[in-house]
Order: C-alpha cells, then structure tokens, then sequence
C-alpha cells in the first residue's frame, strides 16, 4: 500500500455524500479554486482509511437512506478507520439526527444552513 505523502495531505479536499445534485451545485459554488469536492455515495469507494483521512471534512446528507446508510457511514469512519474526521450532517429528520449524535457525528444543519455555513468551515480547514 502506498503511503500517503505530504504532498497529498496538503491537498484542500472534503467528501460530499449525496447524490441530490442541485445540492451538489450549490455547495461547489461556496468552494475556492484550490479546493477539490470528491463527491461520493460509497465510503469505501475513496479507499482504505489512510486515504479518507486525506479529506479535510466530510459532509454527510441524511436524506439519502435509501441510497447509503449514514449510520453505516459514521459507524465505518469511526469504529472500523477509527477516524475522528469532522463530519458535518445536514437534512435528516430528528431521529437519524439523534441516532447519528449517538454514533458521533459532529455537527446537524438545513439543508439551506449547509450551503451558507461551508465557507466558515472552508476557512477553518485551510491549513497549508
């Protein structure tokens, strides 16, 4: 397995589980030329762990249950990679919300309050 340079982890990249293009869209626009959006409806499709923790941050749509399951998703990123990833939810009704805090997601918005609150989390991963 290769292993991941500096260079790579240098990279500017999030992970957008969702396949709701118009969200999509919306979320691309709010980001700066230098960083990249990898937009994905399959965790395991980016790799082994070593290169999902390459990703700033990942933001994770509740709404598609019946594409992927977000449980699956935190429960893969913290109890099998063991990454503690920021992972920023948004959509969802109250009951994924709560069962997703309870499997350590981060942070829970609106649809609409993602899209506005991507450029302050922009800012706060941009080292390097």
């Amino acid at each position: 397995m290769a292993e991941p340079t500096i260079q790579r982890r240098l990279e500017k990249r999030l992970i957008l589980m969702s396949r709701d293009g118009d969200m999509t869209e919306h979320l691309r626009t709010s980001l700066p030329d230098d960083w990249h959006m990898e937009v994905t409806t399959d965790l395991e499709a980016l790799g082994a762990w070593n290169e999902v923790l390459l990703y700033r941050f990942l933001l994770l749509d509740l709404d598609e249950i019946e594409v992927f399951d977000p449980l699956d998703v935190i429960r893969l990123l913290r109890m099998e990679y063991q990454i503690n990833l920021p992972v920023f939810c948004f959509g969802g009704d109250a009951d994924i919300r709560d069962e997703m805090r309870l499997a350590r997601a981060d942070r829970f918005f609106d649809r609409d309050e993602m899209v506005a609150k991507l450029p302050k989390f922009i800012r706060m991963y941009d080292w390097g």
